[in-house]
C-alpha cells in the first residue's frame, strides 16, 4: 500500500462547475499558487454539472415563478428574483471575461439565446402573473418583458403548445428575450481543459475518503486512487465541492459549523422528446407553476436544450427517491449521514414534510401515461411513443435549524459552509446552483482569503465589473453588462441558431 504524502495550497474536492470556477478564479488571482483536483469519477463534470444531469436553465428569475411570491395585501415580492438576477449577471461577466482574454472559445459551445417564457392558467394565476409582470417592468434587470393573454399572440410565442388546445380556460404568459439555455456540462469541461493547461493538478479516479485537520492548522486529506493505493495529500486550504458528496466530507471534516446540517436526497427525470419534427415546432423554456402543495423544484417546465451542437425538447422535472447522494453514490448514503449532532434535526425534518414524503411516493408511483397526462397540460397532442424517460441528476436539499423555520427546516438553495479560520470551505444545496457558481464561489473567496481581499480587488473588478456593486441600483451599469456579455458571448447573434442541427 503506498502511503506518498504530498503538499500544497489548494485542494479542490470534485470535478463539477463549483470546484471549476474557484480553480479558475484563483489561477487569476494567484497564478503561483499550486492547486490539487480530485474527482472519483473518469472525467469532470460528470454527477450534477452535466448536461444531461440539470435543466440547463441559465437562471436569472426571468420565467421561474417560485422566485417571486404573492404577499399578505396582494403586492408582489420580487427581492429574490432581484437576487438571483444579479447573480446570474455575475456569472455572465466572468464568462465574458474568460471569452476576451481567450482563456476559453467559442461560447456557442456552452451558451446560447433562448427565450424564457412564463405560462399560467386560470383567471387567478393569470392575475398574478400579470401583477407579476407589472411589479418586474419596472425593475431595470427585467426591462424588456412582454406580458400577453392573447391566443392569437401566445400561439406566436409557442406554437407547440398552442396547438389543439381547446379549453376555454384563461391562460397568460410573460416572455423575455434575454433568456438562456447553459450547457454546464460542456463549460466545466472547458475550465478544466484550461486549468490543465494551467499547470494544475487533476486527479480522476481518485476518491477523497477522509479528511482531518492536522497540529498546524493544514488538511491532511486521505485519498484512494484508481489502482486502490492510499495517498496523503495536505494543503492549506481545502474545498469541498462534490455535488451531494459535500456532506459526508463535511461532517468527517469535524468543524463546528457543519453540525446539526442534515440532507435528503431527490431524484430528478425527465421526458425526452425523440421526434425531431415536434422538436423543431418549439423555441424556448416554457415554467408554469408548481401545483398547490409541491415542492418549489417541482415546477414543470419545457425546455429546448442544445447539447452536441443538437436541439433537444425535455419535460420535466419528476421526482424521484433514491438514498443515495450522487448517482454513483452508495444505498447507505442518506443512513450514513445521520450523526449524534443533527439526529434531532432529521427527525424534526421527516415530520414537518410529511406532504413532500407523500408528494415523492406519489412521483415514484407514476406511469409513463400518468407522466405523459402532465405533459399534454403543455402539449395537448403529446404522444407516447414520442418520448422516453430519462434519469437525470440527485440533489441533496440541505436541513438545518433555523430561526425563521424553526428545527429541522429544509432549504431550496445553494450554500456555503465554511470554518471560523476560513481554512475550509464545502458547498451544500441544489438550484440555482450552477448558474449562480461565479458569486458562490466569490462569496468562498470573500469568507476564506479576507486578508488577500484588498490586493486582488483590481483584478476582481477586471473579471467581474460590477463587483461590489449593486446592479438594481446602477441603471446605466446594466445597460452596459447587458450589450457588453450578449456581444462577447454571442447572444444577439441569430446566425448561431442556423448552426444548430
Amino acid at each position: 500500500m503506498s502511503n506518498r504524502q504530498t503538499e500544497t495550497d489548494v485542494i479542490l474536492i470534485g470535478a463539477g462547475i463549483m470546484s471549476a470556477t474557484l480553480g479558475t478564479l484563483l489561477k487569476e488571482l494567484v497564478p503561483n499558487w499550486n492547486i490539487k483536483v480530485f474527482e472519483k469519477l473518469a472525467s469532470a463534470g460528470e454527477e450534477s454539472s452535466n448536461e444531461w444531469n440539470n435543466a440547463g436553465t441559465g437562471h436569472a428569475a426571468l420565467c421561474e415563478l417560485n422566485y417571486t411570491t404573492e404577499k399578505a395585501d396582494g403586492s408582489i415580492d420580487i427581492n429574490k428574483a432581484v437576487n438571483v438576477n444579479e447573480q446570474f449577471q455575475v456569472s455572465m461577466q466572468f464568462w465574458s471575461y474568460l471569452v476576451k482574454s481567450n482563456l476559453i472559445r467559442n461560447p456557442h459551445d456552452f451558451i446560447m439565446p433562448l427565450p424564457h417564457i412564463s405560462l399560467v392558467h386560470g383567471e387567478k394565476d393569470v392575475a398574478f402573473l400579470k401583477k407579476r409582470y407589472d411589479t418586474m417592468i419596472g425593475n431595470p434587470l427585467f426591462q424588456g418583458m412582454e406580458f400577453s393573454s392573447d391566443p392569437k399572440k401566445l400561439e406566436e410565442w409557442i406554437p407547440l403548445i398552442m396547438k389543439d388546445r381547446k379549453t376555454n380556460e384563461p391562460i397568460a404568459a410573460t416572455k423575455m428575450e434575454a433568456g438562456t439555455d447553459v450547457n454546464f456540462g460542456a463549460l466545466t469541461r472547458m475550465l478544466f481543459g484550461h486549468l490543465k493547461n494551467k499547470n494544475v493538478d487533476i486527479k480522476f479516479k481518485h476518491s477523497v475518503e477522509d479528511i482531518k485537520r492536522n497540529s498546524n492548522g493544514s488538511w491532511e486529506l486521505k485519498v484512494r486512487n484508481g489502482s486502490g493505493q492510499v495517498e496523503r495529500h495536505t494543503a492549506k486550504f481545502v474545498f469541498v465541492g462534490g455535488g451531494g458528496g459535500s456532506l459526508p466530507l463535511l461532517q468527517k471534516s469535524g468543524i463546528p459549523e457543519g453540525k446539526h446540517i442534515g440532507g435528503f436526497p431527490i431524484s430528478g427525470l425527465f421526458m425526452v422528446c425523440n421526434n425531431p419534427e415536434v422538436i423543431a415546432k418549439h423555441h424556448a423554456k416554457v415554467y408554469g407553476k408548481a401545483k398547490v402543495g409541491a415542492p418549489p423544484m417541482s415546477v414543470p417546465h419545457l425546455d429546448t436544450r442544445f447539447i452536441d451542437n443538437k436541439k433537444s425538447l425535455l419535460f420535466g422535472p419528476f421526482a424521484g427517491f433514491s438514498p443515495k447522494f450522487l448517482k454513483t453514490g452508495s444505498m447507505f448514503d442518506l443512513i450514513g449521514s445521520v450523526k449524534p449532532n443533527n439526529v434531532l434535526t432529521m427527525l424534526a425534518a421527516g415530520a414537518k414534510n410529511m406532504s413532500l414524503t407523500k408528494y415523492l411516493i406519489q412521483q415514484v408511483m407514476l406511469s409513463k401515461e400518468k407522466r405523459m397526462e402532465e405533459l399534454r397540460e403543455f402539449i395537448p397532442d403529446a404522444k407516447s411513443e414520442d418520448w422516453d424517460l430519462l434519469v437525470s441528476g440527485q440533489r441533496v436539499q440541505v436541513i438545518k435549524d433555523t430561526k425563521a423555520g424553526g428545527k429541522g427546516t429544509l432549504q431550496f438553495g445553494t450554500e456555503v459552509v465554511s470554518a471560523s479560520d476560513g481554512s475550509i470551505a464545502a458547498l451544500l444545496g441544489a438550484s440555482p446552483g450552477a448558474s449562480t457558481a461565479v458569486p458562490v464561489m466569490l462569496e468562498v473567496i470573500e469568507k476564506c482569503f479576507p486578508e488577500h481581499l484588498n490586493n486582488w480587488k483590481p483584478k476582481l473588478k477586471e473579471m467581474i465589473p460590477s463587483y461590489g456593486m449593486s446592479l438594481m441600483k446602477n441603471p446605466d451599469l446594466i445597460r452596459q453588462i447587458h450589450t457588453s456579455t450578449a456581444r462577447t458571448l454571442g447572444l444577439n447573434n441569430g446566425e448561431l441558431q442556423s448552426s444548430i442541427k
